[in-house]
């Protein structure tokens, strides 16, 4: 390739608080218009700030979860820019001296793993709502605000420019947003705009060391909207490059419909935000005590999980990977393997019949008591029902949270085995099937197959499967053999 790819991203995270960074309003999500706001909020003469000890808290432990080194000294910093959802004008946020430097996080790409390194960590006051009378920002009638939004605890990560494509910075954001769900600092919803994401991408000759210029891309609403325009960014910019012209600096809208980016307006620089020291807040000095009880206090994490999985149930990878990224499913799982030790079994039900009717149901792996799936599996074990009522009994279970055990007890559905009871049954169907006969002694596997299901729909599905096919193929040997079976 002539140009390769250079991405550096710039998260915004809405930290999980009750009430702001600065005052005491309700950080609630859909409540109405303007309704969450104080004098503060709107920037009105007078108001002045205290800081929300539990958002410091909260962007700590991200920060420590990310490797990243707390600096116990910060300061707040005044960025001042025009825009109708900036009441103040400026947004109180970290310049020089943000919350925490470095850090990193590990993904894998195209079976290989990588270190995708940080910049900073630094908090900030989220600004307004822009609400668009139209399609989108370029043909709106009119905008209104919402300042509800206003001065919600905001998280800023800004990584080194080191990703080089689409997939790559997709799959950074779907392992950060992981980790940071497994810490509780935020709920991530992208489409309540509690994780958003900015890009700056450019491209720069093959082997070369300088960065070309970048062009910031906005308005990515989803991980999939994020590798689709930063592909379509690196392509546009390609196409600039090869035809003998420059790239301009300047800041771009995803158009999500068209699948386009659109040039907004040229990109500012940071001197153009004439930052200085926020005057009516002190240098945010934490103790080391402090700093060292979060640490203590960190969950497992996802990579973590990941490795204990594989190890203490003897999973597979994908199998680890599905019970991390599905955390109330990871845990589920754990629950019953605590009692129920056949965890190939285990996990084959879990990620297989369960997560499939716990889709089905529109339920959650937390709404099961793990007690019921454990029944389940033991009256299959004990021999007492087979796989196919236990497929049945799983779906009433989940739909109706009702005892295994109980069901078939009061259903009578216990499973039939034994010579005895099973050998009138497969005599009977296949005297009725000669066709299906023929078709056996003539090598037709599906003929079994067929007989198989005759029987299990007289049966009401409660045969034993093996002992039935042992049975149906000794029958079909002796019918073949008029009555003797050869040696």
């Amino acid at each position: 390739m002539k140009y390769e790819v250079v991405i550096g991203l710039e998260i915004h995270l809405e930290l999980q608080t009750q009430s702001k960074l600065f005052c005491g309003c309700s950080t609630a999500f859909g409540r109405e218009p303007n309704t969450n706001c104080c004098p503060l909020c709107l920037g009105l003469p007078g108001s002045l700030p205290v800081f929300n000890r539990k958002a410091i808290e909260l962007a700590v432990t991200a920060a420590l979860a990310l490797n990243s080194s707390i600096q116990l000294k910060s300061r707040f910093d005044r960025k001042n820019y025009f825009y109708p959802d900036l009441p103040k004008a400026y947004q109180v946020s970290q310049y020089d001296q943000p919350l925490a430097r470095g850090g990193c996080l590990e993904i894998e790409f195209e079976g290989s793993r990588k270190h995708v390194n940080l910049e900073r960590i630094h908090l900030e006051e989220e600004a307004g709502k822009l609400i668009h009378a139209g399609d989108s920002i370029l043909g709106a009638d009119y905008t209104l605000v919402d300042y509800n939004r206003a001065g919600i605890p905001l998280l800023e990560i800004v990584t080194t420019p080191e990703l080089c494509s689409g997939r790559e910075a997709r799959l950074f954001l779907e392992d950060l947003r992981l980790v940071l769900l497994y810490c509780g600092v935020s709920d991530c919803k992208m489409e309540e705009g509690s994780l958003r994401c900015d890009a700056n991408i450019s491209l720069r000759s093959t082997g070369s060391r300088e960065l070309g210029t970048k062009a910031e891309v906005k308005n990515m609403n989803s991980f999939r909207s994020v590798e689709q325009a930063l592909d379509y960014e690196a392509e546009r910019q390609e196409a600039i490059l090869s035809a003998g012209d420059s790239v301009i600096q300047e800041t771009c809208h995803w158009d999500e419909e068209k699948k386009v980016t659109v040039p907004l307006r040229g990109k500012e620089g940071s001197s153009d935000y004439r930052y200085f020291p926020e005057p009516d807040l002190l240098p945010l000095v934490l103790q080391s005590s402090f700093v060292e009880s979060l640490a203590a206090a960190l969950p497992e994490l996802p990579y973590e999980r990941r490795l204990r999985l594989q190890e203490q149930y003897q999973l597979a990878k994908k199998e680890a990977f599905l019970l991390t990224e599905n955390r109330e499913l990871g845990d589920f799982f754990e629950s019953v393997a605590r009692q129920y030790e056949d965890y190939r079994s285990l996990i084959n039900w879990v990620q297989g019949d369960l997560l499939y009717q716990l889709h089905e149901s529109g339920k959650h792996a937390k709404e099961i008591e793990p007690r019921l799936l454990i029944e389940l599996l033991l009256l299959v074990d004990k021999g007492i029902i087979n796989r196919p009522v236990a497929k049945d009994l799983l779906t009433e279970m989940i739909k109706t949270g009702e005892s295994p055990q109980k069901m078939v007890q009061e259903r009578g559905i216990e499973q039939i085995s034994g010579r005895d009871k099973l050998l009138p049954i497969v005599e009977q169907v296949v005297n009725e099937n000669p066709e299906a006969v023929k078709n056996f002694h003539r090598g037709k596997k599906k003929a079994l197959a067929f007989l198989v299901g005759k029987v299990m729909a007289s049966t009401g599905g409660r045969a034993d499967p093996n002992e039935l096919n042992q049975l149906l193929k000794e029958k079909l040997i002796k019918k073949r053999t008029g009555g003797r079976m050869k040696d």
